[in-house]
């Protein structure tokens, strides 16, 4: 089955199809997911639109992705010969590396090139480019443990950590496919490492990554509770002098305040709007925007996730004129500001500002090609859109290869 073909069916059809082929009842997903069998009938028969959080559980009880529900991508088995391969040797070098298995790598390579490794992978995570990612964090992964097995002391100590570092980064970009259960695999491991290597810091951002993997999972209330409890383990004295802590602590916030802001309206607004006043003092003390193991947090960080948690409550306004007091550094990474781009598009579209929606949709589709298949948002505003030019949703998707409605 291509992409046409998929997305040629109704968003009903592709619930149907996708819950038949988990041999599920109607009553049992609607069990896993929490929402009622009356709903789920509904989707299934096209009655009504979907808000995104009922998109988010039923994505989680399907262990899919909204963007297969709304048909912007296949299935994953049927997902391009490129894609498949690329995320097979991702989870082959996460699962093969925790079980000792590194067979046929021969003299594994030592910390000063695992390290210039280490900085290309994220370097490819945040370009989006999914074959460059895989291909390195593979080789970081075998090589990596390999040598960990062989040697101790202070060597032993930093390869752990840049080991943890890698397994993040294969989370992250799970998450990003859909593959949730390889994320917690690699999480799992990343989180081992770290506690070996002693480093409260780094396994404060892996949760949260791990808050992240819940949020995709619906599982809103434990995303926000695994960020705030991090945080509070490593919250740094306001006497202390900046430092890696105070990162982490920012970063940990912004989690925490988006996964508040996911909520059911009105019950996380008053959280979120905590979580991202820390999060902004945070950011004012840090100073600049900076990166730690392979984590971004500073002004900018703090100012466009403000915009997204804006537009997940639902205060299209704010989230407008926020997005005019915020500037963009060329140094942002390109999915941070891609992933921020399209918060600012369904603020748009949610103000009737329908040319500067499409605008923006097709400025990031351009920009990240292949990274904005995988996302969400750009099916819900496309639907948006579409209430007011079908045609121009059409040309929308044709521009940026992503088809956005039937």
């Amino acid at each position: 089955m291509n992409v046409s073909d998929w997305a040629s069916r109704t968003t009903g059809e592709r619930i149907k199809y996708l819950r038949r082929t988990a041999e599920l009842t109607q009553t049992q997903l609607a069990d896993l997911t929490g929402i009622s069998v009356a709903t789920v009938q509904k989707a299934e028969q096209n009655k009504g639109e979907l808000s995104i959080g009922y998109l988010l559980k039923l994505a989680a009880g399907l262990r899919t992705d909204v963007a297969v529900i709304l048909g912007q991508q296949t299935p994953r088995h049927d997902m391009g010969l490129e894609a498949r391969t690329a995320l097979r040797q991702l989870a082959d070098a996460v699962h093969d590396s925790a079980l000792g298995d590194w067979q046929g790598i021969g003299e594994p390579s030592g910390l000063d090139d695992l390290t210039r490794a280490h900085g290309l992978a994220y370097e490819a995570y945040w370009l989006g480019e999914n074959g460059q990612f895989s291909n390195l964090t593979a080789k970081i992964l075998k090589e990596g443990r390999s040598r960990y097995e062989q040697v101790s002391g202070w060597e032993r100590e930093q390869l752990g950590r840049l080991l943890a570092s890698t397994y993040q980064a294969a989370a992250s970009n799970a998450i990003l496919l859909g593959q949730r259960d390889l994320a917690f695999a690699a999480l799992t491991s990343a989180h081992h490492l770290s506690a070996e290597a002693g480093d409260p810091v780094l396994s404060a951002l892996l949760d949260s990554t791990l808050s992240w993997a819940y949020l995709r999972d619906a599982k809103v209330e434990r995303a926000m509770m695994v960020a705030e409890r991090a945080a509070a383990r490593i919250e740094p004295s306001l006497s202390k002098a900046p430092g890696p802590e105070l990162l982490a602590y920012g970063r940990l916030m912004i989690s925490a305040a988006v996964a508040a802001s996911r909520f059911e309206k009105g019950r996380g607004e008053a959280a979120a709007n905590e979580y991202l006043s820390r999060a902004h003092a945070a950011a004012y003390r840090v100073g600049r925007d900076k990166s730690l193991y392979g984590t971004y947090f500073g002004p900018t960080v703090a100012n466009t996730e403000a915009v997204g948690i804006r537009v997940a409550l639902g205060d299209f306004g704010r989230a407008l004129k926020l997005e005019k007091e915020t500037n963009l550094p060329k140094s942002m990474p390109k999915l941070a500001r891609n992933r921020y781009k399209l918060d600012v598009a369904l603020a748009q579209v949610e103000a009737r500002l329908y040319d500067k929606a499409g605008d923006t949709l097709i400025e990031v589709g351009l920009d990240a090609p292949e990274w904005v298949k995988h996302q969400a948002l750009p099916g819900v505003i496309g639907r948006r859109l579409a209430k007011v030019s079908t045609s121009k949703v059409h040309a929308i998707g044709e521009i940026i290869g992503v088809p956005l409605i039937v």
